[in-house]
């Protein structure tokens, strides 16, 4: 019964990409490992963008820095 976390930021992920990240993720388990997909798990969670850090810094403030360097 194989379990797969996807976490991604909160940053505008439709429906329809999860729908496929699931998939996609089933059918590599299943291609992969031979594991049944009618017994596989996938959670998708969204994860705020303060809560979540890149090389010591929250991707909030990354994202505000490339924002404003591409307005010079």
């Amino acid at each position: 019964m194989p379990y797969v976390n996807i976490k991604v930021t909160n940053e505008g992920v439709t429906s329809e990409q999860k729908q496929q990240l699931i998939e996609g993720a089933t059918k590599l388990l299943q291609d992969v490992l031979g594991k049944n997909p009618a017994t596989t798990f996938v959670i998708i969670e969204e994860v705020e963008t303060d809560n979540w850090g890149i090389a010591g810094e929250q991707v909030t403030k990354i994202r505000k820095r490339k924002e404003n360097e591409k307005d010079i």
